[in-house]
């Protein structure tokens, strides 16, 4: 049996494309209620629809098997991706030390409670090079790093985490793009099995300039074809952001500004590092979208419409993610945006799903990585 249980789940985007790749969902763990509403919104039209609980924190393996009807060892799959705040290379980078770190902790007491036959974690790209213990470059004197202070010290403790518990694996940082997604998104890809098994990441099927005969990666113009949203959610710039977008070409940003214009638009961002390539930023139909953003229409992380003075709407963030076009997103504009933003494409999940079921049928045709 195919049965899989979600951690830490969101609005559904790994479990449809493992879904789609032929798992069969059985219960989910998801802590914000309006991703909930979501979940539970959109259960009709699946196979089984899934016990949904809240707080993985309160929760025992115990509960999810008893919610699934299985017992300890006879569950094929759990997937998950604990929060990756504390390992994104946008924020303070406090790892496993970050109390929303540790919610790590209760995705390897689930594995370890439940042992499936395997699981599935995902994380931002910082999540490689993430350090238990962050000195900043303000207070590096010359002295030599201690070994929790050296890049990926955080990743080491969680590969050695799983090996403790008996699950060999393999990993990877996959582009969504590379596997029919219309959108430029690094994610961290862990595969594990209990029975060490032969695990293979997915190999990519589609490529940015079709070599070796793949077709290019779809653009924010395949990606939209045909989408109907007479009445578009969205939420409206203020004038004094318009002002400035409205110069801004297909494709550009804040570079794309007039010189004389630039130090007003950009405020106290303008003198400031980084490359900021997220301001002002209007997309192009051509390109694959850059990583959907929980806020597209915040300044740092616009993700402007490349004709329409707006940003894209919820349905067209959707599109990009790979939600099916009825998928029902709860709560407000901002929440399904976050909802949106913060999935996993439904097409990484699903190549993600079919590698792992290739090493079910014995057949090994995806790329190996770094194996434990």
């Amino acid at each position: 049996m195919t049965s899989h249980i979600s951690l830490f789940s969101g609005a559904g985007g790994l479990d449809l494309g493992l879904e789609t790749a032929g798992f069969r969902t059985l219960a989910a763990v998801e802590i914000d209620r309006t991703a909930r509403a979501t979940l539970a919104a959109n259960t009709a039209d699946r196979p089984i629809p899934p016990f949904i609980a809240a707080d993985i924190t309160t929760l025992d393996a115990a509960d999810l098997l008893a919610a699934t009807g299985l017992n300890r060892g006879e569950v094929m799959l759990v997937s998950g991706g604990p929060p990756c705040q504390p390992f994104s290379t946008a924020g303070r980078r406090e790892a496993l030390n970050d109390p929303r770190g540790s919610l790590f902790r209760d995705f390897l007491r689930m594995v370890e409670g439940i042992q499936p036959r395997f699981f599935v974690m995902e994380n931002v790209r910082g999540l490689l090079s993430a350090t238990l213990r962050h000195r900043p470059i303000s207070a590096r004197d010359g002295t030599p790093l201690t070994p929790d202070e050296e890049r990926g010290s955080a990743f080491r403790v969680i590969l050695d985490e799983f090996e403790r518990i008996g699950y060999s694996f393999t990993y990877g940082l996959l582009n969504a793009a590379d596997h029919g997604v219309p959108q430029m998104r690094q994610r961290v890809v862990i595969l594990g099995s209990r029975d060490h098994e032969a695990l293979s990441l997915p190999v990519p099927t589609h490529s940015e300039t079709g070599a070796g005969g793949l077709p290019r990666w779809r653009t924010l113009r395949d990606a939209l074809a045909g989408l109907d949203d007479p009445e578009p959610q969205f939420q409206p710039y203020s004038e004094a952001r318009l002002q400035y977008l409205r110069v801004v070409p297909e494709g550009g940003n804040w570079r794309s500004l007039p010189a004389e214009l630039i130090p007003a638009a950009m405020g106290g961002a303008y003198t400031s590092g980084g490359g900021k390539v997220g301001f002002y930023r209007r997309l192009s139909w051509d390109r694959p979208s850059p990583t959907v953003t929980t806020s597209p229409a915040q300044k740092a992380t616009d993700m402007c419409h490349p004709t329409l003075h707006r940003p894209i709407s919820v349905r067209e963030a959707a599109r990009l993610q790979g939600f099916p076009d009825d998928w029902v997103f709860c709560g407000s504009v901002s929440d399904q945006y976050r909802q949106i933003g913060n999935a996993v494409p439904v097409g990484l999940g699903q190549a993600i799903g079919t590698a792992l079921m290739e090493t079910v049928r014995g057949v090994h045709v995806g790329r190996r990585a770094a194996v434990g």
